[in-house]
């Protein structure tokens, strides 16, 4: 039994008929309290009828009684206006149930305690501890019971679990937006270069786009061996001699342009290679971050004037230079020989992850709902995607229809089952609840 269950207990009011304090006074809640996330009583402003009297006040929620004396409560007179004392059961002395009541206020005052056990419904229990449960394999604590959810529930949830999805990126947009004072355009471009490096390369990708001024690229938009150049150089790839032509070709126009431009590049340590797939490695996604910029010389307003999925996906779509068909790393040829397009899959991960979480935002900051209902609507008409997660939540039976709703089984698996949330997720609030 864990207090966090009781609270939710009695903020749903999950409860039997005919409540009793334990010195028999009848209770009837009229409102249970608005739950309390700072220091104080649990539950503030409660309205509740104990005896022939109607209370307003708070209310505190324990396991046993003695939790009132261990926190040190009948100290604090911050629980003076607590009207009703809430436990699971009464402290135990020898075995027998206490005779006494030990909650006393710092005022002397001794509230009513109301027990809870005898008024919950067996399956109420048994059901949260088998969420409560060490989860199985694929971490999704209801993996077994989710199919008895209905349709329509898990699909309004998912819905929110969508937004909230949104929102969560949002944090990455404004601190860059903070970051490049208020420039929507510098924005986009950062955003979109640390979603270029995926996961493992994500930061240097950032690193290097605030290195290499959007400004000085947009020079050479019509020239994009020259913005590989610029951009492999700031990469640090460029150091050192080469063998093959393409790498001292670029290296020889970047090195004036360096010099020209006063610039530094980042330190070639920080890319990583390892455990990637080498169409993945940075040196291939930074030829296509330079084709994509070649191709979207207005980048931020470009991308406002979309609103359509499949043409923001062919904006997407672009291929490293032709240098990078048969390599992966400069002066190491490699056995294939096949362009090295960024795809659709990628394509629609940098729409996920960087543009619709950008135009919500912008949405948000200008007061423009219209921007807000793209961004939902562009993600509605993007597929799901495929990773070990969303698998995870087809073998338990849930199929997202699309990409808003494997978004939102993210982040129902990220926030609320590897956090073991169950009581804040609308899933388990169904599968609590005994019917």
């Amino acid at each position: 039994m864990t207090e966090a269950f009781l609270h939710y207990i009695w903020q749903h009011q999950m409860l039997g008929k005919g409540l009793a304090a334990t010195d028999g006074q009848p209770v009837v809640v009229h409102r249970a309290g608005e739950p309390n996330h700072d220091a104080g009583p649990d539950f503030l402003n409660a309205r509740i009828r104990i005896g022939e009297v109607e209370w307003a006040g708070n209310v505190e929620v324990h396991i046993h009684n003695s939790d009132w004396s261990a926190h040190r409560h009948h100290q604090d007179p911050a629980y003076n206006n607590v009207i009703l004392h809430v436990v699971y059961e009464e402290a135990a002395h020898s075995g027998r149930k206490s005779t006494g009541n030990p909650v006393v206020l710092q005022n002397g005052r001794i509230p009513p305690t109301l027990e809870l056990k005898p008024f919950l419904h067996p399956s109420l229990v048994a059901n949260y501890e088998a969420l409560a449960a060490p989860s199985p394999d694929n971490g999704i604590p209801c993996a077994a019971r989710v199919g008895e959810v209905p349709e329509f529930i898990l699909h309004s949830f998912l819905e929110r679990l969508s937004i909230e999805r949104i929102e969560s990126k949002a944090a990455t947009v404004r601190r860059l937006l903070e970051e490049s004072h208020g420039d929507w355009t510098q924005t986009c471009y950062w955003l979109l270069a640390r979603y270029f490096g995926g996961k493992v390369n994500a930061l240097p990708f950032e690193l290097l786009a605030k290195a290499t001024d959007l400004n000085v690229l947009s020079r050479w938009n019509d020239e994009p061996l020259r913005l590989e150049a610029l951009l492999m150089g700031q990469a640090g790839f460029l150091d050192g001699l080469f063998n093959e032509e393409y790498p001292r070709r670029l290296q020889a126009d970047y090195l004036p342009l360096r010099a020209a431009l006063g610039i530094e590049a980042v330190s070639g340590s920080l890319w990583k290679f390892h455990r990637m797939r080498p169409s993945s490695f940075p040196t291939v996604r930074i030829s296509q971050f330079a084709r994509f910029l070649s191709k979207t010389p207005h980048l931020f307003s470009q991308l406002l004037s979309v609103t359509d999925v499949k043409e923001l996906e062919r904006m997407f779509d672009c291929a490293a230079s032709p240098y990078w068909d048969n390599h992966y790393r400069f002066d190491q040829p490699a056995n294939d020989d096949k362009p090295k397009r960024l795809g659709k899959m990628q394509a629609d991960l940098l729409i996920i992850n960087a543009w619709i979480p950008l135009l919500f935002v912008y949405g948000v900051e200008h007061n423009r709902q219209q921007y807000k209902d793209q961004a939902i609507g562009l993600l509605a008409q993007l597929p799901a995607e495929k990773n070990v997660v969303i698998r995870r939540w087809n073998a338990a039976g849930v199929t997202p229809r699309n990409a808003a709703e494997s978004q939102a089984l993210l982040q129902l698996s990220g926030n609320y089952c590897n956090r073991r949330q169950c009581l804040e997720c609308r899933i388990g609030f169904h599968l609590l609840d005994p019917k």
